[in-house]
């Protein structure tokens, strides 16, 4: 492919950066300095997203990434998949691009990488799900994530505003039952942007939705805060007053952004700030939290080669569903345990 053509790609496949702008969204600005973080996040985004869609291959999609500035590196690692995903997903595409990508660097972004698949989701028509559903059993339950938010970020009107479901079926879950709780995360995720980080309004918005689904939207908004930033330490602990009922599953939401920050290695001062209020530990302590669950439930196996493993590159991880006919798919089960895990520790 011609590097006038890989332009071109670039061109007419990624969103114009103004469509991540607050003003062009509708959503409030709480002040100068939270209105620079969401919409650095979405111009990182975007970033990732072009770089990938210009790209000749996912390993050189990964080495212009690095070049992103640190902190907002997730991010682009994220649009990156997003990208990715889509092409995967369109017909006559190919596939194995998303695969690949996480074969490589995007290793360390994987949390980051199946929530993108998830914005191609969102992208494409339900009948080309399968080709950019990823592959892992239980992290691909990210990609719901990532669906969730795109829409609610999107079309806030009809999801945010007026509060419709998205029922979706989900190869692990035939009923759409728990699908639609993980849906829910994201569009939680999503409320921190569109409530621009103002806690009172994001908890006011939270409770308009119907009882059942307020746990799901703190967690995800819990995640959000911690990863994203945008908020003070006082702002933190209002959100968490405001969730008082929810506080395991935001605790869990929080230890999962600070689990994908430390395997990526870019753990900011504010992901230690928000994993003390939500969490009351810091970033590596809430992250363990998540992989103490993961191996005692049995969900997790590391891998190596023959050689032993590469001290450059995290150990690479295999998920497989829970034995024993568990009535929660493993995903549902991985949070609920760390929401119980953190209850047991006296930390909510």
């Amino acid at each position: 492919m011609s590097d006038v053509w890989r332009a071109l790609r670039r061109w007419m496949l990624t969103p114009d950066t103004r469509e991540t702008t607050l003003a062009r969204r509708g959503f409030p600005v709480k002040d100068e300095a939270s209105r620079q973080v969401l919409e650095t996040v979405g111009a990182r985004f975007l970033t990732g997203f072009g770089y990938a869609a210009q790209a000749r291959t996912p390993t050189e999609a990964a080495d212009r990434l690095e070049t992103v500035p640190w902190q907002w590196r997730g991010f682009a690692y994220e649009g990156a998949a997003m990208a990715l995903a889509i092409m995967d997903g369109l017909p006559l595409g190919g596939g194995g691009r998303v695969a690949a990508f996480l074969a490589g660097r995007a290793d360390r972004h994987t949390y980051m990488v199946h929530v993108g698949a998830g914005w191609a989701m969102a992208r494409l028509p339900r009948w080309r799900w399968h080709a950019v559903i990823p592959a892992d059993p239980l992290l691909r339950w990210l990609a719901l994530d990532g669906y969730g938010f795109h829409q609610a970020y999107f079309h806030t009107d009809r999801y945010v505003r007026r509060q419709h479901p998205i029922p979706v079926r989900w190869p692990d879950d035939p009923s759409g039952v728990h699908a639609a709780r993980v849906v829910d995360q994201g569009i939680g995720r999503a409320l921190w942007f569109v409530t621009g980080t103002d806690v009172d309004l994001l908890a006011r918005t939270i409770n308009a939705f119907a009882p059942g689904r307020r746990g799901d939207l703190y967690c995800g908004a819990a995640l959000a805060a911690t990863y994203a930033g945008g908020a003070s330490e006082d702002e933190l602990s209002a959100l968490r007053r405001y969730g008082s009922q929810h506080a395991p599953v935001m605790a869990q939401g929080s230890a999962f952004a600070a689990k994908a920050r430390v395997r990526a290695g870019l753990v900011t001062p504010h992901t230690g700030v928000a994993t003390s209020v939500f969490c009351g530990m810091n970033p590596h302590e809430a992250a363990a939290v998540t992989d103490a669950v993961l191996a005692s439930e049995g969900l997790l196996r590391r891998e190596v080669g023959a050689g032993g493993p590469d001290p450059s590159v995290p150990p690479r991880t295999r998920t497989a569903d829970l034995p024993g006919g568990t009535p929660l798919p493993a995903y549902q089960l991985w949070r609920q345990r760390i929401a119980d895990q953190m209850v047991s520790l006296g930390r909510c």
